[in-house]
């Protein structure tokens, strides 16, 4: 049946990719901006962020029309999830994508809301990040139902909303609510969303935490400086001893250790003003073993030392998370891209986040891969390798074919 496959794309491969391209470039005009209500006012098409129903409403007639059972699960009835399910039972497969993007900001040598081919790659705001694997989802179910491919369990499109941004206490309108709700419960799912070139397999993601680090000194005239205590310098003293300070942990196999970075640094309101307060917000990613309420303790220790007064607070929290590299989804992603690509992508890991965290807390093996390149995210001229996605498309199905199997009869 594999080989099947194969024929069948490789005498078919152009009007693949031509289909492909077709519908990435009618989901790339939509403008599905998901930056925040702030922002709205540089997407006047926009009545709030994403409006990501805008791809439920391209995607659906196309995947229903391959024989797909489709659901669509709303918080918000402006920002929809799809689910469009190949199959009525056994285990399930999922590629979840997310529909939203990020602004497309300045810098752009074409439209970012047109989809422009040049030197093998489609450039547009979404293209990589994430309509282009959602193009490629699409195909590859195509490709199974053309071929016939009588599988087992049930391939599962899972077209997200609310992956780039999110206001400080909104609902997830995504996958959170469909995870909280059970709406969404395959046994495998594949996260199309760390570049790579399929070459890499992302199997562990470092947590996140946040740490407010506020100094309290004296404030006092600038020209009495003596009088006050200058609480600019005392965090200056703290970060420096931050910067010479390794993390508690446990060297993770693809992790790695921790890592710190200060992302923000307030003090002071006037020249001729001893600061009384200064404040820096601190951003680290933490490897399993490590935990949010250690880290903490340890930083409060470490300030201690500096001496001085303190208030030190966690903000925002993640936790850390990796699925076994054995694990058959990870088998079937290697094993098949070697014929199809000569490649064997290695496991690793990585300090950003993905929709594969969410999958693997919940118990859901889950890895990110897909096409495209890490540093093409979220920049100017976002392009994704046209080839690249059309052999995606070719891997899902092939992936599929393993972990789900075949009927028999």
């Amino acid at each position: 049946m594999k080989q099947r496959i194969r024929e069948h794309f490789a005498a078919h491969r152009a009007r693949y990719r031509e289909e492909l391209l077709a519908l990435l470039t009618d989901m790339v005009a939509e403008p599905t901006v998901n930056a925040g209500r702030a922002a709205l006012a540089d997407t006047p098409a926009l009545t709030v962020p994403g409006e990501e129903t805008r791809i439920v409403d391209l995607v659906r007639p196309v995947v229903e029309a391959l024989g797909a059972h489709t659901e669509v699960h709303a918080l918000h009835p402006l920002r929809a999830n799809l689910l469009a399910t190949l199959g009525t039972e056994g285990p399930i497969l999922a590629v979840g994508v997310h529909a939203d993007i990020v602004p497309p900001g300045d810098g752009w040598d074409s439209d970012p809301y047109v989809v422009t081919v040049r030197d093998g790659k489609a450039y547009g705001r979404g293209t990589l990040d994430d309509k282009g694997p959602i193009a490629s989802s699409v195909a590859a179910m195509r490709l199974l139902t053309e071929v016939g491919v009588p599988l087992a369990g049930r391939f599962q499109l899972a077209v997200i909303a609310s992956e780039e941004f999110r206001e400080a206490g909104e609902p997830d309108p995504g996958i959170g609510f469909l995870l909280e709700r059970g709406l969404l419960k395959p046994d495998f799912a594949i996260i199309p969303d760390i570049g790579e070139h399929m070459d890499r397999i992302d199997v562990a993601e470092k947590g996140r935490l946040q740490v407010h680090v506020r100094a309290l000194g004296r404030q006092a005239h600038g020209s009495t400086p003596e009088r006050g205590v200058n609480a600019v310098n005392q965090l200056a003293r703290f970060l420096v001893a931050l910067e010479g300070h390794t993390l508690a942990h446990t060297p993770h196999e693809v992790l790695g250790g921790p890592s710190v970075n200060v992302g923000i640094f307030r003090g002071g309101a006037a020249a001729n003003i001893v600061p009384g307060e200064a404040e820096a917000v601190i951003d680290i990613r933490y490897v399993p073993g490590q935990g949010a309420a250690a880290i903490l303790a340890e930083l409060r220790a470490l300030a201690a030392q500096v001496g001085g007064s303190w208030e030190l607070r966690l903000g925002d929290v993640s936790v850390p998370h990796a699925i076994d590299a054995d694990n058959p989804l990870v088998h079937a992603i290697r094993a098949n891209s070697v014929v199809v690509r000569g490649v064997d992508p290695q496991p690793f890991g990585m300090g950003g986040g993905t929709f594969a965290k969410s999958f693997n807390l919940g118990g859901i093996p889950a890895v990110g891969w897909g096409p495209g390149d890490d540093e093409d995210f979220h920049v100017a001229n976002e392009s994704v390798p046209v080839e690249e996605l059309v052999d995606f498309a070719e891997l899902l199905a092939l992936v599929a074919v393993d972990l789900l199997g075949l009927r028999e009869g």
